[in-house]
């Protein structure tokens, strides 16, 4: 499968799209380190994305999990001898589902007639973040900070942001979507938009009008602010039905038709938010 090569989106910021679940990586370049914003989903992959890092820089390696879904970091065996940072939660939530990830995932590629990549991601060593943050982080890297911001719950309960503050860059992983919904399966849609909205105004999120989602293509401050208000309606709406007498998933779905979203995300988000409700997730 053809790859998208690097492209700058400010001086020494690297964006990578994969073609392949619009996946995108990270690479910011300081004067003594280089950092790494997630690293795929397979060994094979991870390799392929270091050999690309090596085409521009050859500074020791520090590397970030945005979060704990196998897509962003189950690249991280090849990566193995760097510093891998994420968030003290995204640790916990590999340990806890990092096998029933590679089993939904062998399971899907198989269905599709991807054997040879099924067997890559059976063969691929899980490889723990260890390097763990629960609040705001500066990363030095030579003449450039990193910003590791954890601005609370959204797409998981783990979600870390990369924030450039020279280059007014924010990579947000899955926090931020385009080209698709916001995925649901493990987040807490009552929260995101104020994650969002923490995000956009911390001092680094004001400075920043580049803006890298964990899919899609790059977008800008509105986008975010856009995206930050859609999840705010469906807050919004899901706390008003919940508020009247018992509902169940498709009721609470049902009353967020028209926010723009498709059926099968919100769904996804009441589901979520009526097991949210009824007490903590395993």
């Amino acid at each position: 499968m053809s790859e998208v090569s690097w492209r700058e989106v400010a001086p020494g910021v690297h964006v990578r799209r994969h073609e392949e679940l619009k996946l995108n990586c990270g690479l910011v370049v300081g004067e003594q380190r280089a950092l790494v914003v997630d690293t795929r989903s397979f060994h094979r992959q991870g390799s392929d994305l270091l050999r690309a890092v090596r085409e521009i820089t050859d500074l020791e390696l520090v590397v970030v999990n945005t979060h704990a879904h196998f897509d962003h970091c189950f690249g991280n065996a090849a990566f193995r001898d760097s510093q891998i940072y994420a968030h003290s939660g995204a640790a916990d939530d590999l340990l806890r589902t990092g096998e029933h990830q590679r089993r939904q995932v062998v399971e899907h590629l198989r269905s599709t007639d991807r054997e040879e990549i099924a067997r890559d991601v059976e063969a691929t060593e899980i490889v723990l973040p260890f390097y763990l943050v629960e609040e705001d982080t500066a990363i030095d890297l030579g003449g450039r900070e990193v910003e590791l911001l954890y601005a609370g719950r959204g797409h998981t309960d783990h979600d870390l942001a990369v924030a450039v503050p020279d280059a007014g860059v924010v990579f947000a992983g899955d926090l931020v979507e385009e080209g698709a919904d916001p995925a649901m399966e493990d987040a807490f849609p009552m929260e995101w938009a104020a994650t969002l909205h923490a995000l956009l105004e911390r001092p680094a999120g004001v400075l920043s009008e580049t803006w890298v989602p964990g899919h899609g293509r790059v977008v800008d401050r509105s986008f975010v602010q856009e995206q930050a208000a859609l999840l705010g309606r469906l807050a919004e709406t899901f706390t008003e039905v919940l508020a009247g007498r018992p509902t169940g998933v498709d009721a609470l779905a049902s009353a967020a038709r028209g926010l723009g979203l498709e059926d099968h995300t919100l769904r996804q988000a009441a589901v979520r938010a009526l097991e949210l409700r009824s007490g903590p997730t395993s």
